[in-house]
């Protein structure tokens, strides 16, 4: 008797083949858009096709095409976008933002009270505010807790919780009793409990706190190279690393391919960063002449954050504020000079990228940051487009897959009523939000 059964071997290539068949099937986007500012600083044009393949962009097309213009398998899904009345751009990118914080009266007393899940409960919140906002990519600069970013980061990742995409730094390289060390006016035992793996005294320590970071698989690290407004401390605004120290954890990083960002606000100790090797300086307030040349030497980039200058000029004329004397004696001096230094560094040349320090500000309220930059630094509208997108992804070392729509970089894609390049304030309000093809902000929302 013949058996009827299929060969074993003929079974299992049968099972490959629908296998691959099933794994190759392809999902399609195509965004009809009305006005297309496809790569920013270049031309904007007119009905337009957007065409994305498995979330990332695959071509664009004049006209509006539809699927009998694609070459579609029959397991392929498609899916068409009416943004026709819209103009349509690259999602945002804010390089400096702290998820797991948000500064407000008592914020240092719930380190204490919070939980890293508690923490990271927060951050996730954030996240979707930032998304939602049109911005698809952020860099978080530096938390305050050990686990809770890093879950954030992982959970937007996995498709668990809904955010940008997030580069992370872990704790911020300090000094003991410096700017991001977080245990100012905290007992002891308090203290020993805040005490971050980031804080450092000497080489040795330094180079220990960075790799303790990368460990914890930190995607860039952040260094307090001067001290900051915002820590309770009469340190002022100047150097803080000596230049060993600083050399130790520049080295460090990038032994081991990690971007260097360094908050620096004084003039010396932008300049010893710079020196040593920092990717890109957040702030940046009291920045020289010295400095625009090492900007320019460097191919660095400077991260301004206008949108806190604002939060703690509000904060200075509130004479009820949380503000500490220490506080309010820094912030009156960075806020003079919060309105001059972005548009010397602009005028000379200097690399923009478009940073709010969100924790600090509100999340959510990031595209507010695009207007100071043209009504304090100077850029024009388009420029200050630049400085959130193309500029934004070199200034994060992902220039290959973000900042513009073209072939083989990620669908992130907003839209807009009206044309932001005659009024930038548009940006604030955006209409829709796509990140790698997946529709997270509709027209209707």
């Amino acid at each position: 008797m013949t058996s009827s059964r299929i060969p074993f071997k003929i079974t299992i290539l049968l099972c490959l083949l629908t296998s691959l068949t099933q794994i190759h099937a392809a999902e399609w986007d195509i965004i009809h858009a009305g006005k297309l500012l496809a790569v920013p600083g270049e031309a904007v044009t007119a009905k337009q096709s957007v065409i994305l393949k498995d979330g990332k962009v695959y071509g664009i097309k004049s006209g509006y095409i539809d699927a009998v213009d694609l070459s579609l398998d029959s397991s392929d899904s498609l899916e068409i976008h009416n943004l026709k009345n819209h103009f349509v751009m690259p999602g945002f990118i804010d390089g400096h933002v702290h998820l797991t914080l948000a500064l407000a009266p008592g914020a240092a007393l719930s380190w204490v009270q919070m939980s890293d899940a508690d923490t990271a409960m927060l951050g996730a919140k954030h996240a979707r505010d930032t998304l939602m906002a049109g911005f698809t990519s952020v860099r978080d600069m530096g938390a305050f807790t050990d686990d809770a970013i890093f879950a954030v980061r992982d959970g937007i990742n996995a498709g668990y919780i809904i955010g940008p995409r997030t580069f992370v730094a872990g704790n911020p390289i300090a000094i003991n009793g410096g700017h991001g060390d977080f245990t100012h006016s905290f007992k002891e035992p308090v203290a020993d409990v805040l005490r971050t793996s980031g804080v450092c005294d000497g080489v040795a320590e330094c180079r220990k706190a960075v790799r303790d970071q990368i460990r914890r698989k930190a995607d860039h690290i952040k260094l307090t190279a001067t001290a900051g407004v915002m820590s309770d401390s009469n340190a002022g605004l100047e150097q803080q690393f000596f230049e060993d120290e600083l050399s130790a954890i520049m080295n460090t990083a990038k032994l081991m391919g990690r971007r260097v960002a360094a908050h620096a606000h004084g003039a010396e100790g932008i300049n010893a960063a710079l020196k040593a090797g920092a990717n890109t300086i957040e702030h940046g307030t009291f920045l020289n002449d010295e400095s625009i040349r090492l900007f320019v030497e460097n191919n660095a980039y400077l991260s301004p954050t206008l949108s806190a200058f604002k939060t703690g000029e509000a904060l200075l004329n509130d004479s009820n504020s949380f503000l500490t004397d220490n506080q309010r004696v820094k912030a009156e001096r960075a806020m003079t000079a919060a309105k001059t230094f972005v548009k010397k560094a602009h005028d000379a040349g200097v690399n923009i990228a478009l940073s709010t320090d969100a924790g600090v500000g509100l999340h959510g309220d990031n595209a507010k940051e695009f207007e100071l930059l043209v009504n304090y630094g100077g850029l024009s509208p388009m420029e200050a487009i630049i400085a959130g997108t193309l500029s934004g992804a070199e200034n994060i070392g992902k220039l290959d897959e973000l900042g513009s729509l073209e072939n083989g970089k990620w669908g992130d894609i907003v839209a807009v009523n009206g044309n932001p390049l005659d009024d930038i304030i548009i940006l604030q309000n955006v209409k829709f939000v796509m990140k790698e093809g997946v529709v997270y902000k509709h027209l209707a929302d």
